[in-house]
């Protein structure tokens, strides 16, 4: 197994958008929160997705996920999703993922979540940036 890298944890607060009428999170809500943790990692660590795209037609792609839900969140509940990256080779990332409510330190749902990077004009894997290989060398 390689090694992990752990990523500062990612806040949020559920509101009235993020529920069904009885102020549940809706299920795919969760995918969200993992995604935005996943976006402020790159951020935080100065890796553009945007750069990326519009500077050399790459992308960060969602290859897969796999979600387990164990308790449901609720309006204003302050939630935290810990994040995890294991570097697989030098265009696959496995971002192991968990929200929990902040209050009560309550598990909602953890999960897998494969991201590779590709070159949009091939559709075919490359290597990340030098930036996001030598966050794992550290």
């Amino acid at each position: 197994m390689n090694p992990r890298f752990r990523s500062k944890d990612f806040h949020c607060r559920v509101y009235v958008e993020d529920t069904d009428f009885q102020g549940v999170v809706y299920h795919a809500n969760y995918l969200k929160y993992l995604e935005r943790a996943r976006s402020q990692f790159l951020i935080e660590n100065h890796l553009s997705q945007t750069e990326a795209m519009t500077k050399s037609n790459e992308s960060y792609v969602v290859k897969s996920i796999n979600l387990s839900y164990y308790h449901p969140a609720i309006l204003e509940d302050d939630l935290a999703v810990s994040t995890e990256i294991e570097l697989v080779s030098k265009a696959r990332t496995i971002f192991f993922q968990s929200v929990s409510n902040i209050k009560n330190d309550t598990l909602i749902c953890k999960g897998e979540v494969e991201v590779c990077f590709i070159d949009n004009d091939s559709g075919k894997p490359k290597a990340f940036p030098l930036g996001l290989l030598n966050l794992f060398e550290s």
